[in-house]
């Protein structure tokens, strides 16, 4: 792979990183939501809303960094 496509997928896998983060930040204050309702239902909406935020954003993150620690792997092996 070129170099100019590694730095690009390295910069897309950073992005999402960021991104993750910011989705699981607004799971937490929708989780956060969840005491200001007032009935069962709208704590069980918040609640499923809020924890599938927050696992979608771990995804993403996870996802990132696992991607750019193997093409910084990759990209060190190639300089050698």
């Amino acid at each position: 792979m070129k170099a100019n496509e590694t730095n690009a997928r390295i910069k897309a896998a950073q992005i999402n990183n960021a991104l993750g983060f910011f989705i699981i930040t607004f799971g937490v204050i929708i989780l956060f939501a969840m005491i200001f309702t007032e009935t069962f239902l709208q704590h069980m909406a918040d609640m499923v809303a809020g924890l599938l935020l927050i696992t979608i954003g771990g995804g993403m993150m996870w996802k990132a960094k696992s991607t750019i620690k193997k093409l910084t792997l990759n990209n060190t092996d190639d300089n050698k």
